[in-house]
């Protein structure tokens, strides 16, 4: 495969939901690279992750859900690049930023001392209160408790009270019992505390010891940031200042003054930990919180020039999804019946997503529309404008959704289980499609499927997902015919087509792991016919087996016994190549 640019970079992603009082961890610290105009596949069991991963792509995880960590990098060189004016509500605002962050720059001479003065203060809490570990731990078990009283008190209530009297006083005596546990707990949490802080106030040597520790380190403090900026922090603080403004210059006057003040305030709060703001990365993360980062890159009198740094996972305004939803990253679902309105016409739900996204008028609009409606094979097109949905069949209804995701000819296509709801027939005309529209629109394609067969006929690469992570990626070629995770030789040994006359059809053993839970070792560990001791302790790292295929497996390392992967996927090219006709 060519050497493509890296289109979107996934690190380190982590996404938590809040379920019933209760923090479930959806994706567990994934990374990974997508490649511009190639068609990758995820794939793996219900519930492993693959949608969420993807929503996260778009800003669409439910409201419930949020990104608690990680960085998802969109590369795109159009979109990213940013002119502000020099007028003269701009050039005040650069004077402002450049005055505040070489006032703000001596609190770097004092990062250490103020470091000092952080711990010094942490050390103090962690006396008077429980450490980290202990409220963690109390924290936890409440919180089981309070979800199974909850989940206790939902059954109750599905109980007829004329039938199941004996089932109710049961749930009634639990509750009760229930009820107390949480009280004493959280009674015995504020009774720690308050015999912590008595203890720390009684001890006069200590209390004294700390007040001269703090005195000192706050006299030198003061000392050290009592100096002037630095020639080099002014030349620094320059072009951050340009940043600033480039970076808050899309926004409104309100959203733009709250953005300024934000930035400023990062900026000064990283100057004051010692961050190294020279540094592209650290800028980057100090910006993201409020706002993505537009680098500078140059200026006329006019104007200044920069190219944003786009980082997904800490978008927070609306405006800026509206410039990647749909014009950059679309998506195509499953059931094309519920992603179109049933009480608008086809063609007015087109030209609706092309009037919104594009500078056009309503005739150009609907020659485009139109247009794309031929080359997603709707016949008689013209005619067929202006039917409602319930007047095409599946396969036409999933075409037109398909229209819709390319009406903005976006970057990338997300396609979550396109097929499933579809005849077989339809389901292979579907995947011609999107393959030959891929050719002519050079989009990059996201696959999320089950099916094995779609995955060796469309994707050039493949990510096998479990329990929220990515256990196993490489090409097709590499993860059908040499896959290296017990994972993926169970996905692979499940497919019918492998299976012998009058043999059982082979069954994974077992359930995923409560995504609840923090999860020790390896996640398939308990369903993995080949575990080892260490599976059960420590999580593997992700072992290189070629410069494009990793596995997520201790049977990967060096030291761990040699494992010969099922007799049924053993030399399961040809058998593939007749099963899926590749």
């Amino acid at each position: 495969m060519e050497e493509n640019k890296v289109l979107l970079s996934v690190k380190d992603l982590v996404v938590r939901f809040r379920v019933r009082g209760r923090i479930l961890t959806a994706i567990r610290g994934i990374s990974l690279d997508i490649l511009e105009n190639e068609s990758i596949a995820i794939v793996g069991e219900s519930g492993s992750g693959k949608s969420v991963f993807t929503k996260t792509f778009a800003g669409m995880l439910d409201g419930n859900g949020y990104i608690d960590g990680g960085d998802i990098i969109f590369d795109d060189a159009e979109l990213a690049d940013t002119h502000v004016s020099l007028n003269p509500v701009n050039r005040k605002l650069l004077a402002r930023a450049e005055h505040s962050l070489n006032a703000s720059s001596p609190l770097e001479f004092g990062a250490e001392t103020w470091r000092a003065l952080q711990a010094l203060e942490q050390e103090k809490a962690d006396r008077s209160s429980l450490s980290a570990e202990e409220a963690e731990a109390l924290d936890t078990e409440i919180s089981e408790l309070v979800f199974r009283r909850t989940e206790l008190f939902n059954q109750k209530q599905t109980l007829d009270p004329r039938k199941e009297k004996d089932r109710i006083r049961e749930a009634d005596g639990t509750l009760k019992a229930l009820d107390q546990k949480i009280r004493s707990l959280q009674e015995g949490k504020k009774q720690k505390i308050a015999e912590r802080k008595r203890k720390a106030a009684a001890d006069r040597d200590w209390q004294q010891e700390l007040q001269n520790r703090r005195q000192a380190l706050e006299a030198r403090y003061h000392s050290e940031i009592s100096a002037a900026a630095t020639e080099a922090q002014k030349q620094r603080n320059t072009v951050l200042a340009k940043e600033i403004v480039l970076s808050v210059g899309r926004y409104s006057p309100a959203r733009r003054r709250r953005a300024f003040s934000g930035l400023l305030n990062a900026l000064k709060e990283a100057m004051r930990e010692g961050k190294d703001l020279s540094a592209e990365a650290v800028r980057n993360a100090v910006f993201d919180p409020v706002t993505f980062r537009v680098r500078y890159l140059d200026e006329t009198g006019e104007a200044l020039h920069g190219t944003c740094v786009i980082n997904l996972a800490h978008i927070k305004d609306p405006t800026d999804w509206t410039k990647i939803r749909g014009t950059r990253i679309a998506t195509v679902f499953q059931d094309p019946m519920t992603s179109l309105n049933p009480i608008i016409t086809i063609g007015k739900q087109i030209t609706s997503i092309i009037l919104k996204h594009q500078d056009c008028s309503e005739v150009e609009a609907r020659r485009r529309a139109l247009e794309l409606m031929k080359k997603v094979g709707i016949p008689n097109a013209e005619n067929r404008f202006d039917d409602y949905p319930f007047q095409y069949s599946g396969g036409m209804r999933q075409r037109i959704v398909i229209a819709i995701a390319l009406s903005c000819q976006p970057k990338i296509l997300i396609c979550d289980e396109p097929t499933t709801a579809l005849d077989v027939t339809i389901q292979a005309q579907i995947l011609k499609l999107l393959k030959d529209l891929q050719r002519e629109f050079n989009y990059t394609i996201v696959f999320i499927t089950h099916d094995l067969g779609v995955v060796a006929n469309v994707a050039d690469r493949v990510a096998v997902m479990y329990a929220g992570q990515i256990v196993e990626y490489g090409t097709v070629e590499e993860v059908f015919y040499d896959p290296r995770h017990p994972y993926t030789w169970a996905l692979l040994s499940s497919l019918p087509q492998l299976a012998k006359k009058d043999t059982v059809l082979y069954s994974i053993t077992g359930t995923p792991p409560s995504l609840y839970n923090k999860i020790t070792g390896d996640p398939f560990a308990p369903r993995n016919p080949y575990c080892m001791k260490i599976d059960t302790l420590k999580e593997p790292p992700m072992f290189p087996v070629t410069e494009t295929h990793f596995a997520k497996t201790w049977l990967e390392d060096p030291r761990s016994p040699k494992v010969r992967k099922p007799e049924i996927i053993e030399n399961i090219h040809e058998k593939l190549i007749e099963a899926f006709n590749i």
